[in-house]
């Protein structure tokens, strides 16, 4: 799992920038909005940190380095085109970008295939490589 600091700079990125649907706690993301409208959850799937220089007590960087997953969830029947659009809208958000000290590379496309339906649901995800440098 990411860091506090990489998920507080995520959310808040997120809350400026991105209006389509709720963006729903992950701790909540079986249940959704009530009216069964679109929502986005985001998780932190691959995470690690490692030393990257050594030195003085405090001076010394520790890079974390992993994948922020964004999911968006909708009601099966209603077509693939709209979460695929949400979902290119939100990698453009992402893509290589620094934001709150966290750098995002390339996001990958959504994939769409058996697996996006399950529980009368359609889900669409994508993977954003990030970094993000800590000093202590």
């Amino acid at each position: 799992m990411a860091s506090l600091a990489v998920m507080d700079a995520v959310d808040a990125r997120l809350a400026a920038n991105w209006t389509r649907c709720a963006i729903v706690a992950d701790d909540t993301t079986g249940q959704g909005p009530a009216d069964g409208s679109p929502y986005l959850t985001v998780e932190y799937p691959v995470a690690r940190e490692e030393q990257i220089t050594v030195g003085s007590p405090g001076a010394n960087v520790f890079r974390e380095t992993g994948v922020i997953r964004l999911v968006l969830v909708q009601q099966t029947g209603t077509g693939r085109r709209q979460p695929v659009q949400w979902m290119d809208e939100l990698r453009a958000l992402f893509r290589s970008t620094l934001f709150s000290g966290v750098t995002t590379f390339a996001p990958s496309p959504a994939i769409v295939d058996p697996a996006n339906y399950a529980g009368g649901k359609f889900k669409v995800s994508c993977a954003v490589p990030y970094y993000f440098d800590l000093f202590a």
